[in-house]
């Protein structure tokens, strides 16, 4: 198949997220497709941005085509990233002749926020091709239940009407979160058109990691009891509540050390938190390299992924991290309210209540098992990630959803 997949923050290893277009792009040239990604030239997401002076421009990274549409950089949530969109937008409208010259035979609208399903359903039609859309968060919802947004501003009204254009026209829709089909049951879509796919591994970048740089190992204590985190520092991760944990557990239990990696908004605040209380048990360090995430990961004796309460997770979450820590085979504490719990259903760790209280009982519970007993929980994580999570068995299964 000749497969066209749309996604204005798609990146790739060099530049950094999104990944997901990268991985699901790679293995399905591997099973014998030919994949074209269309992409922003700047995202806020991106370690990386492309500079470009032409308005469309095309590259092979790793045997995939990318198109690129130039766009102006912004910072935050205002009238620049709105500014944007619509340049994406306008690009994707401008190619629309030259895609009608290809024999595309499956078109995905794969973007955050669902504008680029109007010209991703002309460029199906005008090639008779399928037309799928690919959720990755339930856009205008997300922002109106995480920003506060009300249902009756004009940025939301206007993402609710692409929203549910999509749900009428699509021929299917290919959702990362697997709870998601009443909410889009309530906007048009018809149930016999949803399809689970989840986020997962991509093994090249998880087999034979680097060892950490000596300059970080050398800050990580050694006899420790290490409950670890690395990811995004961001809102939705909740880490004041894991250096809640930390200060709670200092004086009983001195021999647990908390490591937490990774870059984001939150780190100076996180920062700041720990000197307040002049904590010894923490260690915040930067980002650090892709491959040597498992590196880190493995020295852990239990990894932490940690949410923030609110309703929008009842329809499930595929976070990226969460198949990285299983894939190190470490077990997992995860503190969330959710629509669905892979934790719990791969055996893999602990789901508690996302309280410092409920954490900490967690994390004391994990240390008082045999060390055998958490090798045995980080081992079935592992099995699990590999039969359902790894990247060519979901791109297998997003095709098997396109033709099914």
């Amino acid at each position: 198949m000749n497969i066209l997949l749309i996604n204005h923050y798609a990146g790739s290893p060099e530049m950094g997220m999104e990944f997901r277009p990268y991985y699901l792009a790679r293995e399905w040239i591997k099973q014998g497709h030919r994949v074209t990604i269309v992409a922003a030239t700047y995202s806020h997401i991106r370690r990386v941005n492309r500079k470009q002076r032409k308005l469309i421009e095309t590259e092979n990274v790793d045997g995939i085509r990318y198109v690129w549409v130039r766009t102006g950089e912004y910072g935050g949530n205002g009238i620049g990233r709105i500014r944007n969109m619509l340049q994406f937008m306008y690009g994707l409208y401008r190619l629309q002749p030259a895609f009608r010259k290809e024999e595309i035979d499956v078109v995905i609208a794969s973007s955050t926020y669902p504008l680029d399903n109007y010209p991703a359903y002309k460029i199906a039609r005008k090639n008779r091709a399928r037309y799928v859309y690919e959720v990755h968060d339930l856009w205008p919802l997300s922002p109106r239940e995480l920003g506060g947004y009300s249902k009756y501003h004009p940025f939301i009204v206007i993402m609710q009407l692409a929203e549910n254009f999509a749900y009428r026209h699509v021929d299917k829709v290919v959702s990362i979160l697997p709870c998601a089909l009443p909410h889009m049951m309530e906007h048009g879509l018809t149930k016999e058109k949803f399809r689970h796919v989840p986020n997962g591994i991509y093994l090249p970048e998880v087999e034979n990691p680097e060892p950490l740089d000596e300059a970080v190992a050398r800050k990580i204590p050694k006899g420790k009891f290490l409950v670890g985190y690395c990811g995004t520092l961001g809102k939705a991760n909740a880490l004041d509540k894991l250096i809640e944990t930390a200060r709670l557990t200092e004086r009983e239990h001195p021999d647990i050390f908390y490591v937490i990696v990774g870059q984001g908004p939150e780190k100076e605040r996180l920062a700041q938190q720990i000197n307040k209380h002049h904590l010894d048990n923490v260690l915040l360090l930067g980002a650090i390299p892709k491959r040597q995430v498992q590196s880190f990961l493995r020295m852990c004796a239990v990894i932490a992924i940690i949410w923030n309460d609110t309703p929008l997770y009842r329809y499930g979450i595929s976070p990226n991290k969460l198949f990285d820590y299983m894939y190190a085979a470490r077990p997992i504490i995860q503190a969330v309210k959710a629509g669905n719990d892979i934790v719990r259903d791969s055996g893999c760790g602990i789901t508690c209540e996302a309280s410092t209280d409920k954490i900490r009982e967690g994390i004391l519970k994990l240390k008082g098992l045999a060390e055998a007993e958490r090798k045995a929980m980080g081992e079935r994580g592992h099995r699990f990630v590999m039969e359902h999570h790894e990247y060519s068995v979901l791109a297998k299964e997003f095709i098997h959803a396109i033709e099914k």
